[in-house]
């Protein structure tokens, strides 16, 4: 038998205001976006956005459904947006911003796990890390440099067999 230990590392920034520049814009955005989520279950709304590598910054937020899963979560609305519309880009940071409509959220909200699979799968497709900045309604933000971070062992299509 042979032990593996697996560890993240994530830099946390105290509040909105300490992020460089251009997150602080994307995470603006993010929470512009949040204000837009259709939450009317849940009461969570979430607002994402995603920064392409020409420059575009898509957004997204959360549409709920009264067929649960028949829903989609603002990361993979505004990613799978991003890149239908701009299917040759590279995706480079991706900005989310939660809170519950009862409870005013002041700790970093990470992406699900659905929406880290899809996260992931782009990351695989692009051979370059998509860095993903995450907070609630205020104070700490957190960011890891890459979904392969926040997803160690991620599922990418080599292990699908083509010729069943």
């Amino acid at each position: 038998m042979k032990k593996i230990k697996i560890s993240t590392n994530f830099d946390i920034y105290q509040s909105l205001n300490d992020l460089p520049s251009e997150e602080f814009e994307l995470m603006r955005q993010a929470i512009e976006a949040r204000k837009e989520a259709y939450a009317p279950y849940s009461k969570f709304s979430v607002g994402a956005a995603v920064l392409l590598d020409n420059g575009e910054i898509i957004t997204g937020s959360n549409q709920e459904n009264a067929a649960y899963p028949s829903g989609l979560c603002a990361e993979r609305v505004a990613i799978f947006y991003a890149c239908a519309k701009f299917p040759e880009t590279q995706i480079l940071k991706l900005a989310i911003s939660a809170t519950a409509s009862n409870d005013r959220t002041v700790v970093p909200i990470p992406p699900c796990g659905a929406c880290r699979q899809s996260i992931i799968e782009y990351e695989f497709k692009q051979k370059t890390p998509i860095e993903i900045i995450f907070m609630g309604a205020s104070g700490n933000v957190a960011k890891s440099a890459s979904m392969a971070n926040l997803l160690p062992l991620g599922f990418d299509n080599s292990y699908l067999f083509s010729d069943i």
